[in-house]
């Protein structure tokens, strides 16, 4: 159910004053590659998808900059399992191509870049990602609506952004489907409220879907899929230690946590990102 929160900051001025925009024509391909022409930086294409070379605290600067444009915008991490759904249907690539700001979530796509010399700077971890933007709210107001996972889970995570002084003004659980409410319906639910920034925690493919059916609807200043990561805030599920993320093994401690639900994404997957990998290295030395 859709609940408003505790809010931290007075809502009638700062960010939240917002306007929508008009929804941007689609954009030219260059030759060989899906990634369009006029993106803000210079996207580096990784075995088809555009990644913006960009470090974490460059992330959270150009999204700030876009939430005080008047428009409505969205944020894409991008692992291994999301560069072969692109690699293996175009819709999905044109719809990842499509976003604002597209962040290596995932350590592999960080050295497939390498070994393409296509490189970018290091990863962007969505779940660190959703924390720095919680601060910033903490610090700058930020209007923030929360979307996804099961009501208990999502009530621990408003309670938690809300003790760290972040400006939550609503939620919603991820089954609006069984309430019998449409995609359409959830987004103008949320567009009502003149969010800046909206986390959406559901699984994918069904995350990009929503966002990127319903941005100009919701007319929210960056939408933000972030996955599981409300489990983790609300102590449902384990992060990798530390070490583990920075040698690029945390796929296999997630795997080891939830083998059933996991072993076809990275067992399966992590082999069709090697295999295309490894097609687009040959590619290029020739």
């Amino acid at each position: 159910m859709s609940q408003p929160a505790r809010k931290n900051h007075d809502d009638s001025q700062g960010p939240g004053q917002r306007h929508l925009r008009a929804a941007e024509p689609a954009r030219d391909a260059e030759p060989g590659s899906s990634v369009g022409k006029d993106q803000e930086a210079s996207r580096h294409d990784v075995m088809g998808v555009g990644i913006d070379p960009l470090t974490m605290d460059q992330t959270v600067e150009r999204l700030k900059s876009l939430m005080t444009d008047g428009g409505n915008h969205n944020h894409l991490s991008i692992n291994a399992a999301k560069i072969v759904s692109a690699r293996e249907n175009p819709g999905k690539q044109e719809e990842f191509n499509a976003a604002d700001v597209v962040s290596a979530d995932g350590q592999a796509v960080v050295w497939a870049s390498k070994l393409l010399g296509r490189p970018v700077p290091e990863r962007v971890a969505g779940i660190d990602l959703m924390n720095r933007l919680v601060e910033l709210s903490a610090q700058e107001g930020q209007r923030i609506y929360l979307l996804g996972a099961r009501p208990e889970v999502l009530d621990a995570v408003a309670e938690d952004f809300t003790d760290r002084g972040a400006n939550v003004v609503g939620h919603h659980d991820g089954y609006w489907h069984t309430q019998g409410m449409t995609d359409e319906d959830m987004a103008r639910e949320i567009g009502a409220l003149d969010i800046d920034i909206l986390f959406v925690a559901v699984p994918s493919p069904m995350k990009e879907d929503f966002i990127y059916g319903q941005r100009d609807v919701m007319g929210v200043g960056v939408c933000v899929g972030v996955g599981g990561s409300f489990d983790v805030v609300a102590g449902q599920t384990k992060r990798a230690p530390e070490l583990v993320q920075k040698v690029g093994m945390e796929w296999a401690f997630r795997l080891a946590m939830e083998p059933r639900r996991m072993f076809k994404r990275y067992a399966v997957g992590n082999a069709k990102f090697l295999w295309y990998l490894a097609k687009d290295r040959t590619r290029r030395g020739r």
